[in-house]
């Protein structure tokens, strides 16, 4: 990759961490995520792209994770080792704040495995949604252009008066 396409990706990478939506899961709950958290999300997407420009894979942050599933978690039950990856994520986004009795510090390999891959997907359904942002703004500039072009040319012939 030259030098300037990866300018133009740390650059895109940097206004999604500000501007890229928030993943969730689809449900009546979205609207009820806590602020607090979503106020987290850009400082955490840029703490990853800092992480990235150091060689590391990107991926959605914890607290991405945690939002994703906090819909999910009040709309209905789910399985004991998606609860201990929630209790671990709420743990690793709140810290001291999580009461001891609920603490959750690590995960076997195999939620591990599904929390990075809960990751990965939210991470890729961002920058889908960041790359189809970014489409339909060049095509509305491109059509507008085309617009102003046509309104700015002058008809040199009309033959509607004839």
């Amino acid at each position: 990759m030259t030098t300037e396409k990866q300018a133009e990706k740390w650059i895109s990478d940097l206004v999604g961490a500000l501007t890229d939506p928030i993943i969730t899961w689809p449900s009546p709950w979205m609207a009820d995520i806590p602020d607090r958290l979503k106020d987290r999300v850009p400082l955490e997407r840029l703490i990853m792209c800092a992480r990235a420009q150091k060689g590391e894979t990107p991926t959605a942050t914890d607290v991405e994770a945690l939002i994703y599933m906090f819909p999910l978690t009040l709309e209905r039950p789910i399985g004991r080792d998606w609860t201990d990856i929630y209790v671990y994520l709420g743990t690793k986004v709140f810290g001291k704040e999580t009461p001891e009795d609920i603490r959750r510090d690590t995960l076997d390999d195999q939620q591990m495995r599904d929390l990075n891959q809960l990751k990965d997907w939210i991470y890729e359904r961002r920058i889908a949604a960041r790359l189809d942002r970014d489409r339909a703004e060049r095509r509305e500039r491109k059509e507008e252009a085309a617009e102003r072009k046509k309104q700015e040319q002058p008809a040199l012939f009309d033959f509607s008066t004839v």
